[in-house]
Protein backbone atom coordinates (compact mmCIF):
# COMPACT_ATOMS: atom_id res chain seq x y z
CA UNK A 1 0.00 0.00 0.00
CA UNK A 2 3.07 2.49 1.04
CA UNK A 3 4.71 1.96 -2.52
CA UNK A 4 1.19 2.39 -4.46
CA UNK A 5 0.76 5.87 -2.42
CA UNK A 6 4.21 6.65 -3.05
CA UNK A 7 3.28 5.84 -7.26
CA UNK A 8 0.20 7.82 -7.17
CA UNK A 9 2.10 10.69 -5.33
CA UNK A 10 4.74 10.66 -8.37
CA UNK A 11 2.07 10.47 -10.64
CA UNK A 12 0.42 13.62 -9.65
CA UNK A 13 3.77 15.44 -9.48
CA UNK A 14 5.97 14.49 -13.05
CA UNK A 15 2.68 15.45 -14.87
CA UNK A 16 4.19 18.33 -17.11
CA UNK A 17 3.24 21.42 -15.60
CA UNK A 18 4.19 25.32 -15.77
CA UNK A 19 7.41 25.72 -13.68
CA UNK A 20 9.76 29.02 -12.52
CA UNK A 21 12.48 30.47 -13.81
CA UNK A 22 15.11 29.38 -11.39
CA UNK A 23 15.63 26.48 -8.72
CA UNK A 24 18.56 25.53 -6.46
CA UNK A 25 19.59 21.90 -8.51
CA UNK A 26 18.78 20.12 -11.37
CA UNK A 27 19.09 16.92 -11.81
CA UNK A 28 19.50 15.78 -15.70
CA UNK A 29 18.23 12.31 -15.91
CA UNK A 30 15.56 10.43 -14.30
CA UNK A 31 17.20 6.68 -14.95
CA UNK A 32 18.68 4.95 -11.82
CA UNK A 33 21.39 7.14 -10.93
CA UNK A 34 19.14 10.52 -11.64
CA UNK A 35 16.43 9.03 -9.19
CA UNK A 36 18.77 8.27 -6.83
CA UNK A 37 20.68 11.44 -6.79
CA UNK A 38 16.98 13.18 -6.63
CA UNK A 39 16.24 11.09 -2.94
CA UNK A 40 19.37 12.07 -1.52
CA UNK A 41 19.65 15.77 -2.26
CA UNK A 42 16.35 16.11 -1.03
CA UNK A 43 16.49 14.19 2.16
CA UNK A 44 20.04 16.45 2.81
CA UNK A 45 18.91 19.73 2.09
CA UNK A 46 15.09 19.84 2.46
CA UNK A 47 13.47 22.93 1.31
CA UNK A 48 14.94 23.36 -1.43
CA UNK A 49 13.64 23.65 -5.31
CA UNK A 50 15.04 20.39 -6.60
CA UNK A 51 14.16 19.55 -10.30
CA UNK A 52 14.48 16.40 -12.10
CA UNK A 53 13.73 16.93 -16.03
CA UNK A 54 14.41 13.86 -18.30
CA UNK A 55 13.43 13.47 -21.47
CA UNK A 56 11.49 10.60 -22.32
CA UNK A 57 8.02 9.97 -22.37
CA UNK A 58 7.68 7.17 -20.68
CA UNK A 59 10.26 6.89 -17.07
CA UNK A 60 12.61 4.42 -16.13
CA UNK A 61 12.38 1.96 -19.63
CA UNK A 62 15.87 0.74 -18.46
CA UNK A 63 14.70 -0.35 -14.67
CA UNK A 64 12.01 -1.74 -16.69
CA UNK A 65 13.46 -4.31 -19.30
CA UNK A 66 16.76 -5.18 -16.88
CA UNK A 67 17.25 -8.42 -15.24
CA UNK A 68 14.09 -9.87 -18.21
CA UNK A 69 11.74 -7.38 -16.68
CA UNK A 70 12.67 -8.08 -12.60
CA UNK A 71 15.33 -6.01 -12.45
CA UNK A 72 18.60 -6.97 -10.72
CA UNK A 73 19.40 -4.62 -8.61
CA UNK A 74 22.60 -5.23 -6.91
CA UNK A 75 25.01 -8.59 -6.09
CA UNK A 76 25.80 -9.90 -2.70
CA UNK A 77 29.39 -8.84 -3.29
CA UNK A 78 30.64 -5.95 -5.27
CA UNK A 79 33.97 -4.32 -5.44
CA UNK A 80 35.94 -2.57 -8.04
CA UNK A 81 37.40 -6.08 -9.36
CA UNK A 82 34.20 -6.89 -11.07
CA UNK A 83 34.49 -2.81 -12.92
CA UNK A 84 36.41 -1.44 -16.45
CA UNK A 85 37.06 1.93 -17.45
CA UNK A 86 39.03 4.13 -15.09
CA UNK A 87 41.48 3.06 -12.11
CA UNK A 88 39.82 0.53 -10.19
CA UNK A 89 41.06 2.17 -7.43
CA UNK A 90 38.76 5.53 -7.77
CA UNK A 91 35.95 3.40 -8.68
CA UNK A 92 36.22 1.51 -5.38
CA UNK A 93 36.34 4.27 -3.36
CA UNK A 94 33.04 5.45 -4.88
CA UNK A 95 31.59 2.32 -3.94
CA UNK A 96 32.67 2.19 -0.62
CA UNK A 97 30.36 5.05 -0.20
CA UNK A 98 26.96 3.57 -0.65
CA UNK A 99 27.69 -0.61 -0.14
CA UNK A 100 25.77 -3.37 -0.71
CA UNK A 101 24.23 -3.51 2.71
CA UNK A 102 23.40 0.50 2.68
CA UNK A 103 21.86 -0.61 -0.59
CA UNK A 104 19.75 -3.45 0.73
CA UNK A 105 18.34 -1.38 3.54
CA UNK A 106 18.17 1.46 1.30
CA UNK A 107 15.48 -0.46 -0.71
CA UNK A 108 13.94 -2.36 2.19
CA UNK A 109 12.81 1.45 3.67
CA UNK A 110 11.58 2.61 0.40
CA UNK A 111 9.23 -0.72 0.75
CA UNK A 112 11.40 -3.36 -1.74
CA UNK A 113 12.48 -6.71 -0.18
CA UNK A 114 15.40 -8.26 -2.10
CA UNK A 115 15.71 -11.71 -2.51
CA UNK A 116 19.34 -13.36 -2.94
CA UNK A 117 19.33 -16.07 -5.76
CA UNK A 118 22.08 -18.71 -6.15
CA UNK A 119 24.03 -16.76 -8.47
CA UNK A 120 24.56 -14.12 -6.20
CA UNK A 121 22.10 -11.65 -8.00
CA UNK A 122 19.57 -9.27 -5.57
CA UNK A 123 16.21 -9.09 -7.18
CA UNK A 124 12.88 -7.74 -6.11
CA UNK A 125 10.86 -10.32 -4.21
CA UNK A 126 8.03 -9.46 -5.72
CA UNK A 127 10.45 -10.57 -9.31
CA UNK A 128 8.68 -7.55 -10.78
CA UNK A 129 10.61 -4.15 -12.09
CA UNK A 130 7.73 -1.73 -11.82
CA UNK A 131 8.04 -2.50 -8.04
CA UNK A 132 11.68 -0.81 -8.04
CA UNK A 133 10.87 2.36 -10.18
CA UNK A 134 7.49 2.67 -8.51
CA UNK A 135 9.35 3.01 -5.01
CA UNK A 136 12.11 5.16 -6.07
CA UNK A 137 9.80 7.61 -8.40
CA UNK A 138 7.87 7.65 -4.99
CA UNK A 139 11.18 8.43 -3.05
CA UNK A 140 12.01 11.49 -4.78
CA UNK A 141 9.07 12.64 -4.81
CA UNK A 142 8.77 12.28 -1.07
CA UNK A 143 12.49 14.08 -0.72
CA UNK A 144 10.58 16.75 -2.37
CA UNK A 145 11.88 16.73 -6.18
CA UNK A 146 9.31 18.15 -8.70
CA UNK A 147 9.79 15.47 -11.64
CA UNK A 148 8.75 17.09 -15.06
CA UNK A 149 8.84 14.73 -18.49
CA UNK A 150 9.19 15.01 -21.10
CA UNK A 151 11.59 17.54 -20.73
CA UNK A 152 14.41 16.91 -23.04
CA UNK A 153 17.65 18.98 -21.53
CA UNK A 154 19.39 20.44 -25.21
CA UNK A 155 22.09 22.63 -23.65
CA UNK A 156 23.65 22.99 -20.32
CA UNK A 157 25.41 26.54 -20.22
CA UNK A 158 27.60 28.12 -17.89
CA UNK A 159 26.25 31.22 -16.12
CA UNK A 160 27.91 34.09 -13.71
CA UNK A 161 25.43 32.61 -11.45
CA UNK A 162 25.74 28.90 -11.95
CA UNK A 163 23.95 28.01 -14.92
CA UNK A 164 21.16 28.09 -17.34
CA UNK A 165 19.68 24.66 -18.50
CA UNK A 166 17.23 24.64 -21.21
CA UNK A 167 14.93 22.65 -24.44
CA UNK A 168 12.34 23.22 -26.45
CA UNK A 169 10.20 23.76 -23.37
CA UNK A 170 12.20 26.55 -22.24
CA UNK A 171 14.79 27.32 -19.51
CA UNK A 172 15.79 27.40 -15.79
CA UNK A 173 18.81 29.09 -13.67
CA UNK A 174 20.34 26.98 -11.08
CA UNK A 175 23.64 27.44 -9.51
CA UNK A 176 24.09 23.49 -9.55
CA UNK A 177 23.54 20.44 -11.88
CA UNK A 178 23.69 17.14 -12.05
CA UNK A 179 23.84 15.05 -15.27
CA UNK A 180 22.88 11.91 -14.77
CA UNK A 181 22.05 11.10 -18.36
CA UNK A 182 22.92 7.87 -19.41
CA UNK A 183 25.69 6.47 -21.74
CA UNK A 184 24.89 5.42 -24.90
CA UNK A 185 23.15 2.30 -24.71
CA UNK A 186 20.34 0.89 -25.35
CA UNK A 187 19.19 4.20 -27.13
CA UNK A 188 15.21 3.63 -27.81
CA UNK A 189 15.02 3.95 -23.47
CA UNK A 190 16.32 8.13 -24.44
CA UNK A 191 20.42 6.97 -23.54
CA UNK A 192 21.71 8.32 -27.34
CA UNK A 193 24.66 9.88 -26.07
CA UNK A 194 23.79 13.35 -25.80
CA UNK A 195 24.45 13.67 -22.00
CA UNK A 196 28.52 12.92 -22.85
CA UNK A 197 27.93 15.87 -25.52
CA UNK A 198 26.55 18.45 -22.62
CA UNK A 199 29.83 17.16 -20.40
CA UNK A 200 31.99 17.88 -23.35
CA UNK A 201 30.33 21.31 -23.94
CA UNK A 202 30.82 22.24 -19.91
CA UNK A 203 34.53 21.19 -20.29
CA UNK A 204 34.81 17.45 -19.91
CA UNK A 205 37.12 15.68 -22.21
CA UNK A 206 35.12 11.82 -22.54
CA UNK A 207 37.05 9.00 -23.80
CA UNK A 208 38.01 8.85 -27.39
CA UNK A 209 36.62 5.33 -27.51
CA UNK A 210 32.85 5.07 -26.47
CA UNK A 211 31.88 1.56 -27.19
CA UNK A 212 28.96 -0.95 -26.45
CA UNK A 213 29.65 -3.04 -23.30
CA UNK A 214 27.83 -6.17 -22.42
CA UNK A 215 27.00 -6.83 -25.64
CA UNK A 216 26.22 -9.98 -27.72
CA UNK A 217 28.89 -10.83 -30.65
CA UNK A 218 28.44 -12.01 -34.16
CA UNK A 219 29.96 -14.63 -35.96
CA UNK A 220 30.71 -14.74 -40.12
CA UNK A 221 27.92 -16.06 -42.35
CA UNK A 222 27.83 -20.12 -42.50
CA UNK A 223 29.96 -20.60 -39.35
CA UNK A 224 28.56 -23.46 -37.44
CA UNK A 225 27.85 -22.04 -34.52
CA UNK A 226 25.30 -19.88 -36.34
CA UNK A 227 23.28 -22.94 -37.20
CA UNK A 228 23.39 -23.77 -33.18
CA UNK A 229 20.90 -21.15 -32.03
CA UNK A 230 19.12 -21.78 -28.85
CA UNK A 231 22.05 -24.23 -27.31
CA UNK A 232 23.62 -22.89 -23.75
CA UNK A 233 26.16 -24.40 -22.06
CA UNK A 234 28.57 -23.67 -18.99
CA UNK A 235 31.77 -22.18 -21.41
CA UNK A 236 34.93 -20.69 -20.35
CA UNK A 237 35.71 -17.43 -23.06
CA UNK A 238 39.33 -16.31 -23.41
CA UNK A 239 40.18 -13.12 -24.49
CA UNK A 240 44.23 -13.18 -26.52
CA UNK A 241 46.76 -10.68 -27.50
CA UNK A 242 48.34 -10.95 -30.50
CA UNK A 243 51.21 -12.39 -28.88
CA UNK A 244 49.75 -14.82 -27.24
CA UNK A 245 49.38 -13.82 -23.83
CA UNK A 246 46.03 -14.22 -22.05
CA UNK A 247 44.08 -11.63 -20.91
CA UNK A 248 41.17 -11.47 -19.48
CA UNK A 249 38.45 -15.19 -18.76
CA UNK A 250 35.04 -15.60 -17.86
CA UNK A 251 33.22 -18.87 -17.45
CA UNK A 252 29.78 -18.77 -17.47
CA UNK A 253 26.13 -20.07 -19.32
CA UNK A 254 26.61 -19.11 -23.14
CA UNK A 255 24.39 -19.02 -25.56
CA UNK A 256 24.62 -19.83 -29.53
CA UNK A 257 22.21 -17.52 -31.42
CA UNK A 258 21.35 -17.16 -34.77
CA UNK A 259 24.06 -13.96 -35.35
CA UNK A 260 27.14 -15.73 -33.60
CA UNK A 261 27.21 -15.81 -29.57
CA UNK A 262 25.75 -14.49 -26.34
CA UNK A 263 25.16 -15.38 -22.79
CA UNK A 264 26.84 -13.69 -19.65
CA UNK A 265 30.20 -15.28 -20.41
CA UNK A 266 30.26 -13.32 -24.13
CA UNK A 267 28.66 -9.89 -22.45
CA UNK A 268 31.37 -10.17 -19.69
CA UNK A 269 33.86 -10.35 -21.99
CA UNK A 270 32.63 -8.15 -24.66
CA UNK A 271 33.91 -4.80 -23.42
CA UNK A 272 37.84 -6.17 -23.22
CA UNK A 273 37.49 -7.85 -26.46
CA UNK A 274 36.10 -4.82 -28.51
CA UNK A 275 39.08 -2.89 -26.21
CA UNK A 276 41.35 -5.13 -27.03
CA UNK A 277 40.65 -5.15 -30.79
CA UNK A 278 41.14 -1.53 -31.54
CA UNK A 279 44.36 -1.35 -30.33
CA UNK A 280 45.93 -5.06 -31.18
CA UNK A 281 43.72 -5.75 -34.55
CA UNK A 282 45.19 -9.50 -33.88
CA UNK A 283 43.15 -10.12 -30.33
CA UNK A 284 41.73 -13.53 -30.02
CA UNK A 285 38.86 -15.01 -28.51
CA UNK A 286 39.05 -18.68 -28.12
CA UNK A 287 36.43 -21.01 -26.38
CA UNK A 288 36.22 -24.24 -24.50
CA UNK A 289 33.14 -25.87 -24.27
CA UNK A 290 34.77 -27.89 -21.52
CA UNK A 291 35.42 -25.76 -18.62
CA UNK A 292 38.08 -27.02 -16.70
CA UNK A 293 39.02 -29.75 -19.50
CA UNK A 294 42.73 -29.19 -21.26
CA UNK A 295 43.05 -30.85 -24.86
CA UNK A 296 45.28 -33.22 -23.24
CA UNK A 297 42.46 -34.52 -20.72
CA UNK A 298 40.19 -34.93 -23.77
CA UNK A 299 42.42 -36.60 -25.71
CA UNK A 300 43.22 -39.15 -23.34
CA UNK A 301 39.51 -39.56 -23.18
CA UNK A 302 39.53 -39.92 -26.51
CA UNK A 303 41.66 -43.09 -26.54
CA UNK A 304 39.80 -45.01 -24.00
CA UNK A 305 38.82 -48.09 -26.02
CA UNK A 306 35.52 -48.83 -24.51
CA UNK A 307 34.37 -45.25 -25.67
CA UNK A 308 32.35 -46.32 -29.90
CA UNK A 309 33.08 -43.13 -31.27
CA UNK A 310 34.04 -39.60 -30.48
CA UNK A 311 30.29 -38.26 -29.98
CA UNK A 312 29.95 -41.42 -27.65
CA UNK A 313 32.34 -39.56 -25.70
CA UNK A 314 31.19 -35.99 -26.00
CA UNK A 315 27.49 -36.55 -25.39
CA UNK A 316 27.47 -37.12 -21.62
CA UNK A 317 28.93 -33.77 -21.70
CA UNK A 318 27.33 -31.68 -24.12
CA UNK A 319 24.24 -31.64 -26.12
CA UNK A 320 23.96 -33.49 -29.61
CA UNK A 321 24.08 -30.82 -31.82
CA UNK A 322 26.77 -29.20 -30.02
CA UNK A 323 28.94 -32.64 -29.92
CA UNK A 324 28.11 -32.83 -33.89
CA UNK A 325 29.18 -29.41 -34.40
CA UNK A 326 31.96 -29.73 -32.93
CA UNK A 327 33.04 -33.23 -34.88
CA UNK A 328 32.40 -31.72 -38.47
CA UNK A 329 34.21 -28.81 -37.27
CA UNK A 330 37.29 -30.75 -36.88
CA UNK A 331 37.10 -32.71 -39.49
CA UNK A 332 35.89 -35.53 -37.57
CA UNK A 333 33.10 -38.86 -38.75
CA UNK A 334 30.95 -38.33 -35.08
CA UNK A 335 30.71 -42.16 -35.72
CA UNK A 336 34.11 -43.06 -36.26
CA UNK A 337 35.41 -45.84 -33.94
CA UNK A 338 38.22 -44.40 -32.14
CA UNK A 339 40.40 -46.84 -33.16
CA UNK A 340 40.27 -45.27 -36.34
CA UNK A 341 40.81 -42.14 -35.19
CA UNK A 342 44.37 -40.50 -36.33
CA UNK A 343 46.41 -39.14 -34.26
CA UNK A 344 46.33 -35.85 -35.48
CA UNK A 345 42.33 -36.05 -36.32
CA UNK A 346 41.87 -36.78 -32.42
CA UNK A 347 43.99 -33.79 -31.51
CA UNK A 348 42.45 -31.79 -33.68
CA UNK A 349 38.98 -32.70 -32.16
CA UNK A 350 40.18 -32.14 -28.81
CA UNK A 351 41.75 -28.62 -29.88
CA UNK A 352 38.19 -27.60 -31.19
CA UNK A 353 36.69 -28.21 -28.07
CA UNK A 354 38.72 -27.10 -25.63
CA UNK A 355 40.49 -24.22 -27.40
CA UNK A 356 37.96 -23.13 -30.26
CA UNK A 357 39.41 -19.96 -31.96
CA UNK A 358 36.27 -17.37 -32.66
CA UNK A 359 36.10 -15.31 -35.85
CA UNK A 360 34.26 -12.30 -34.28
CA UNK A 361 32.95 -10.73 -37.15
CA UNK A 362 31.49 -7.78 -34.95
CA UNK A 363 28.94 -6.61 -32.51
CA UNK A 364 25.24 -6.01 -31.99
CA UNK A 365 25.95 -2.25 -31.16
CA UNK A 366 24.35 -0.09 -28.97
CA UNK A 367 20.59 -0.82 -29.75
CA UNK A 368 21.16 -4.39 -27.59
CA UNK A 369 24.11 -3.32 -25.16
CA UNK A 370 22.90 -3.19 -21.80
CA UNK A 371 26.31 -0.90 -20.73
CA UNK A 372 28.23 2.37 -22.14
CA UNK A 373 31.99 1.39 -21.70
CA UNK A 374 33.68 4.42 -21.89
CA UNK A 375 32.52 8.21 -20.88
CA UNK A 376 33.92 10.80 -18.32
CA UNK A 377 36.67 9.94 -16.72
CA UNK A 378 36.73 9.51 -12.86
CA UNK A 379 40.24 12.06 -12.76
CA UNK A 380 37.90 14.76 -13.98
CA UNK A 381 35.80 14.19 -10.87
CA UNK A 382 36.16 14.61 -7.36
CA UNK A 383 35.03 11.33 -5.94
CA UNK A 384 33.59 12.61 -2.68
CA UNK A 385 31.04 14.47 -4.11
CA UNK A 386 31.12 13.36 -7.90
CA UNK A 387 31.74 16.96 -8.62
CA UNK A 388 33.58 18.39 -11.62
CA UNK A 389 36.89 19.26 -11.46
CA UNK A 390 36.99 21.22 -13.97
CA UNK A 391 33.84 22.71 -14.18
CA UNK A 392 32.46 23.27 -10.53
CA UNK A 393 28.44 23.22 -9.43
CA UNK A 394 28.32 20.51 -11.76
CA UNK A 395 27.96 16.45 -10.54
CA UNK A 396 28.24 13.81 -12.77
CA UNK A 397 27.13 10.19 -11.90
CA UNK A 398 25.93 6.70 -13.32
CA UNK A 399 26.15 5.69 -16.71
CA UNK A 400 27.84 9.25 -18.07
CA UNK A 401 31.10 8.02 -15.84
CA UNK A 402 34.08 6.16 -17.62
CA UNK A 403 32.63 3.08 -15.11
CA UNK A 404 31.05 -0.06 -16.43
CA UNK A 405 30.77 -3.01 -14.65
CA UNK A 406 29.96 -6.80 -14.98
CA UNK A 407 26.88 -8.40 -15.55
CA UNK A 408 24.70 -9.21 -12.40
CA UNK A 409 23.60 -6.40 -10.72
CA UNK A 410 27.06 -4.29 -10.74
CA UNK A 411 26.25 -1.70 -12.94
CA UNK A 412 22.94 -0.82 -10.83
CA UNK A 413 25.51 -0.55 -7.10
CA UNK A 414 27.52 2.00 -9.66
CA UNK A 415 24.34 4.04 -10.40
CA UNK A 416 23.25 3.72 -6.45
CA UNK A 417 26.35 4.84 -5.17
CA UNK A 418 27.96 7.38 -7.52
CA UNK A 419 23.80 9.19 -7.34
CA UNK A 420 24.05 8.72 -3.54
CA UNK A 421 26.93 10.77 -3.34
CA UNK A 422 26.51 13.43 -6.07
CA UNK A 423 23.19 13.77 -4.42
CA UNK A 424 23.94 14.35 -0.65
CA UNK A 425 26.73 16.44 -2.17
CA UNK A 426 24.95 18.76 -4.63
Amino acid sequence: MANQCSAARARLRYAPTPMDDTADMVIVGAGAAGLMAAVWAGRTRPGRRLLLLDGAGRLGAKILISGGGRCNVTHDQVDASAFAGSSRNAIGKVLRRFDVPRTVAFFREIGVELKREQTGKLFPTTDQARTVLNALLGAAVAAGALLLHPRRVETVTRTDGGFRVAGAWGSIAAPRVVLATGGRSLPKTGSDGHGLELARALGHRPTEHIFPGLVALTLPPGHFIRELSGVTVPATVELWSGRGRRLESFTDSTLCTHLGLSGPSILDISRYFLDARRADPQALLTINWLPGVTAEELDRLLREPRASGPLAVLRPRLPDRLGRGLCREAGVDPALPLHRLTREARKLLAATVTRLPLPIAGDRGFAHAEVTAGGVPLAEIRLETMESRVCPGLHLCGEICDVDGRIGGYNFQWAWASGYTAGVSV
